[in-house]
């Protein structure tokens, strides 16, 4: 059953299963029950009465949308859930808004279970790869069961329970391999030529998304923080990291939100109130015009010199905390511009299990700024070649914030920079 806790999600986020994304930019888990329904065409008229009552445009992109419900709906008849949900996928195509999205039942299990940042299953990432066809370990989660077992990054995963993978889709795996908890999968790997199977008890898998290390840099000890999704663990890793690392007595920090495609908007809030001791985060305007401002509540954690690291891959969530963290002059940011998702979508779950997500509300940074489509320009652009994107995102991405990356190399040199002004401004003692 869905959490009653009203939420909001920004971005794409992946399974810890698969590298299966929820495409998305701002999603609110909606508190209200869904309504209890008939049949497929009943459906098809809940779509379209949620759309007709919340859609951030009330336009509906210049479309007539009482005519998409005489076509769609009165004058329209469907024989199975399968015709309702191609019909309710053309019907909001005509909106034209990727972010809009009708989710099948497998869909929105998929979308819960990826916010929620919990699972039952082994705890492996996977691709398909083209070269064998197969299916890849992208890398296992440490600390699970596929990690324990040995699983190692870019192993071939050839059979699972027997079952052959050549030609396999990754959402077909991922129905093999997850699971009843405490019961056995066995994988088939092949690694440089040479198959093994490894039997693996499936177990719940929480993802924690927050990496943190401390770097012994130049300039002193660096806490390096890199952040891959906001899910429901985020804040509270957050949290744990920065305490810890202000323990070991950092000069800095570099918070790396490179390829973090977003999340729930209030664990990004939480995480902006961590460094923010006052300032405006966000604000989200809906249809009416509404502004619904959140800001920050005087509890930063710290207030040493902070360098975000973005990318094109960063998004929604992504970007409300680094737009935050930039107008409010807190962080400098560096790398390439920012994907550019500045909407907020609601999430219902309708009567026969499926979900819908739609556009709402947009957001803007403190400054006003609407970054749909347009992203967030860093106060420092320094781009990667293939080549050093290969390197550092191809494998297993131990590189990342290390020596061996361009981009951590440079916020050191920046963090420098800000030591040295932040230091030139404190008070001096009398002598």
């Amino acid at each position: 059953m869905l959490t009653t806790k009203r939420r909001l999600i920004l971005g794409t986020t992946a399974v810890a299963l698969s590298t299966v994304a929820v495409t998305g930019a701002g999603i609110h888990l909606s508190q209200s029950q869904a309504l209890i329904q008939s049949g497929p065409k009943e459906t098809v008229d809940e779509v379209w009465q949620i759309i007709n009552h919340q859609y951030v445009d009330t336009t509906f992109n210049d479309t007539d949308w009482l005519k998409i419900r005489q076509e769609y709906v009165n004058d329209a008849s469907y024989n199975s859930n399968e015709d309702a949900y191609k019909a309710i996928r053309k019907m909001l195509g005509e909106l034209e808004d990727p972010y809009t999205r009708f989710m099948d039942p497998e869909e929105f299990q998929n979308m819960r279970i990826d916010t929620s940042g919990e699972l039952t299953g082994v705890g492996i990432q996977i691709a398909k790869d083209e070269e064998s066809d197969r299916l890849l370990v992208i890398a296992p989660i440490e600390d699970t069961p596929a990690f324990e077992a040995g699983i190692l990054a870019q192993d071939l995963i050839v059979k699972i329970d027997g079952t052959d993978t050549k030609g396999m889709e990754v959402n077909d795996a991922v129905k093999l391999i997850r699971g009843e908890r405490g019961s056995k999968v066995t994988l088939t790997i092949d690694r440089n030529g040479k198959e093994s199977d490894y039997d693996i008890i499936r177990e719940k898998i929480e993802i924690h998304p927050v990496r943190a290390h401390i770097r012994d840099t130049s300039v002193g000890k660096v806490g390096y923080i890199r952040l891959t999704t906001f899910n429901e663990y985020a804040a509270k890793d957050m949290q744990k990291a920065i305490k810890q690392q202000e323990k070991e007595g950092v000069v800095g920090y570099v918070l790396d939100l490179r390829s973090n495609p977003g999340g729930l908007l209030y664990s990004s809030i939480s995480i902006a109130r961590m460094w923010l001791e006052e300032g405006t985060i966000v604000s989200t305007v809906n249809r009416k015009g509404v502004s619904d401002r959140e800001s920050a509540k005087n509890k930063a954690l710290t207030d040493k010199p902070l360098v975000v690291l973005v990318n094109e891959g960063s998004a929604s969530a992504s970007e409300i905390l680094s737009g935050a963290l930039q107008d409010n002059k807190r962080a400098t940011l560096l790398g390439t511009k920012t994907f550019g998702k500045g909407l907020v979508q609601s999430v219902r779950p309708l009567g026969d299990g499926s979900g819908l997500a739609v556009t709402i509300a947009k957001y803007l940074t403190p400054s006003g700024r609407d970054i749909n489509k347009e992203g967030i320009p860093p106060d420092v652009i320094l781009e990667l070649s293939e080549e050093q994107l290969e390197e550092l995102y191809g494998g297993d991405r131990s590189d990342l914030g290390t020596e061996k990356d361009p981009q951590f190399a440079k916020a050191i040199d920046l963090l420098s920079e800000n030591i040295k002004a932040q230091q030139q401004s404190e008070p001096q003692a009398a002598k």
